[in-house]
């Protein structure tokens, strides 16, 4: 049994670990990410703006006590001895008041909601960033891999035409020059391999910084993969949707219902305020005369009324804070319409990108197939002597080339998707979730 057990344990140590994949990485992410961490902090101060309103207008109640040793030198005028006396005075008192009229604290009360709604949906922002990020890492670090992969198949494919061309030209078949340029080529293929895995270094690093580790192997997409075009598959109802739904928008909506309230704001301070007030204390205090009895003094009171307060005349500030006000509200408000307006083209250029990248990937598959197609016919006239060396070499390069822009189209296109929702504002995990679906290796 126990040579069973330890056959057991090296087979597990043994297995490959498994790839992570895209959705694996994005929940990493919301763990790790210190840009969506702050984002949430950020949130929760935000969501502290209602209750911070909310407390001015409801009453406030406040207490205090005092004790004070007393002590007194009497010297009356005339034959009368100098009189000494000393005691102790304490009390304590409570105090409430409850504001009744303010339109400064009910205005700040109604801004409070909409500086929630702003710090929700700045929040709702960072989320979508984070899975356009994360896709965006990911997808750059398969494009890398997938770039490097095709350099070294590239440079095989090479230098097995370098040795061919050395065996001709030894035999007498070929010139000095087919090596010359077999040679050239590998050369030249060292040289991008080296710049691709320092490329490869730093995208992983990219991700790295997201998910807060150096990512371990990636799932790849598969190689069958089918895109779909976006739903619905027109450009104006996704930029209805961007202009009225986009974080943005809605960040901006709210800010211009905070800054007209600020008017209303400010335009409190000509008005009158007007508060219920009360009070209860006690008092005791004690003065006693050397040598004879202590005297001793209680006293309570209660007190109960309305407090009015009048503004007349402020220097002229309410004015200047009013028309500070309104020209902060038609900053706001064309800011908002920027928002819209770089909304718009955030989808606009998203939907294009989806729709121009699925058609860049069929046009990429076709000219796969047909360099494919004319590296194996440069090869056989290489062969039969009708083709030079140089063609066979040119024809790897553009069947490596189409490869690689191809993968790189493929993914491209399912980030403007991500994009594509995110500028919509209606971009979340399932969607992540689909893109994810299409990894795999088979």
């Amino acid at each position: 049994m126990k040579r069973h057990a330890i056959v057991l344990a090296l087979l597990a140590f043994s297995q490959p670990l498994a790839a992570a994949d895209l959705l694996q990485t994005y929940r990493e992410a919301r763990a790790n990410d210190p840009v969506y961490a702050s984002a949430r902090a950020a949130l929760d101060a935000g969501r502290e703006n209602l209750p911070l309103g909310l407390a001015q207008l409801l009453p406030t109640l406040g207490a205090s006590g005092f004790t004070q040793m007393n002590n007194y030198d009497i010297d009356f005028r005339g034959a009368a001895p100098e009189s000494k006396r000393d005691g102790n005075t304490n009390g304590y008192g409570l105090s409430l008041t409850q504001p009744l009229f303010n339109w400064q604290s009910i205005m700040l009360y109604k801004e409070a909601g909409f500086k929630v709604a702003q710090a929700e949906a700045a929040f709702g922002q960072a989320a979508q960033d984070l899975i356009v990020r994360v896709a965006q890492a990911y997808f750059d670090v398969l494009a890398s891999q997938d770039t490097l992969a095709f350099i070294q198949a590239q440079k095989t494919a090479i230098s097995e035409q370098l040795a061919q061309a050395k065996r001709n030209f030894e035999v007498g078949t070929a010139t000095i020059t087919d090596t010359h340029e077999a040679q050239a080529r590998f050369d030249l293929a060292v040289s991008q391999e080296i710049a691709a895995q320092s490329d490869l270094e730093i995208k992983r690093s990219a991700l790295q910084q997201i998910i807060g580790k150096f990512p371990d192997k990636l799932t790849p997409l598969k190689p069958t993969t089918e895109l779909s075009p976006p739903k619905p598959n027109a450009m104006e109802p996704w930029v209805t949707s961007a202009e009225n739904e986009n974080f943005s928008v809605r960040i901006q909506q709210a800010a211009l219902e905070i800054a007209s309230r600020e008017i209303e704001r400010s335009r409190a301070g000509h008005y009158p305020t007007l508060n219920l007030v009360g009070s209860y204390g006690r008092n005791s205090a004690s003065i006693s005369t050397i040598g004879t009895v202590s005297i001793g003094t209680d006293t309570t009171s209660t007190a109960v009324g309305l407090q009015f307060s009048m503004p007349l005349y402020a220097g002229g500030g309410v004015n200047a804070q009013v028309r500070q006000a309104i020209a902060g509200e038609e900053k706001a408000r064309q800011d908002l319409e920027n928002a819209r307006r770089s909304a718009a083209l955030a989808v606009r250029q998203a939907y294009l990108g989806v729709t121009n990248g699925m058609a860049q990937v069929r046009a990429l598959e076709q000219a796969l197939v047909s360099s494919q197609s004319a590296l194996d016919s440069n090869k056989l006239g290489y062969e039969v002597g009708v083709r030079i060396n140089i063609d066979v070499l040119n024809a790897q390069q553009q069947l490596y080339s189409t490869k690689r822009d191809l993968a790189k189209a493929r993914y491209d296109t399912l980030v403007n998707g991500l994009r594509l929702k995110a500028a919509a504002g209606t971009l979340t995990e399932d969607d992540l979730e689909s893109v994810n679906r299409l990894l795999g290796t088979s």
